[in-house]
């Protein structure tokens, strides 16, 4: 049986409802953006934050190598394009390593995933795993999260200027390109999800999918937390 258009409709207002559990909503980025870390603690959400930042093309390969469907496929494409670039110097991972050096890490130990902690780790294995061993459509829909992206951004973006003035501007580049980036590409992973999922068991699956998205970035956030109180 499929839904009517009425049903669909909450099936993305479900959908945007997690954004309550999204993990702007974390202790340590309300505090982050509140301006109340140190430099150390910086240093150690961009070093574990970075582990996230290159799986996320691994990620979206998965996603590729399941997905049965050439028009998704080429539009999905952007996405490793965007991270990995086209050639040395550009893409999303390299913005990264930018700010790395802006907050005071070298490259080598952003490479080298020297202070990535187990938790985090763990979380970003897991999803890389889930996007690799689950139905194309719910991995696609566990990247819904940048339904919430564009708002996080601009307000990280705003807290990092305003409290964080000892960091270079220019190594806060990856920010600005996710606030048009992340809307496209939610605006077509939403499209793809509300076209597939058309069965009230597709649609528990999807929001299943959005649901261990959220528990993934929360758990990088309470792995980088401790790690931080125990430093």
């Amino acid at each position: 049986m499929t839904l009517t258009d009425t049903a669909t409709d909450g099936f993305v207002a479900a959908l945007r409802a997690q954004s309550r559990r999204y993990h702007d909503r974390h202790p340590f980025h309300e505090r982050m953006n509140a301006g109340r870390l140190g430099p150390g603690e910086i240093r150690m959400w961009v070093a574990n934050r970075f582990y996230y930042q290159e799986n996320i093309p691994r990620k979206d390969a998965a996603i590729l190598a399941n997905c049965p469907d050439r028009a998704v496929r080429r539009r999905w494409l952007r996405r490793i394009v965007d991270h990995d670039g086209t050639a040395e110097g550009e893409g999303g991972i390299e913005a990264w390593l930018r700010l790395g050096d802006a907050v005071g890490l070298s490259r080598e130990e952003m490479e080298d995933e020297r202070h990535v902690v187990p938790g985090v780790r763990f979380a970003v294995d897991a999803y890389v795993g889930f996007a690799r061993t689950r139905p194309w459509v719910e991995a696609v829909a566990s990247s819904l999260t940048e339904l919430f992206a564009p708002d996080l951004m601009a307000e990280r973006l705003a807290a990092f200027e305003r409290h964080y003035t000892w960091i270079d501007r220019q190594g806060l580049a990856y920010f600005r390109g996710r606030l048009t980036q992340a809307p496209r590409d939610s605006e077509h992973a939403l499209e793809v999800v509300t076209e597939h999922c058309r069965t009230p068991e597709q649609q528990a699956a999807a929001a299943a999918a959005l649901s261990f998205k959220c528990d993934v970035l929360w758990s990088v956030l309470d792995a980088i937390d401790r790690a931080c109180a125990d430093r």
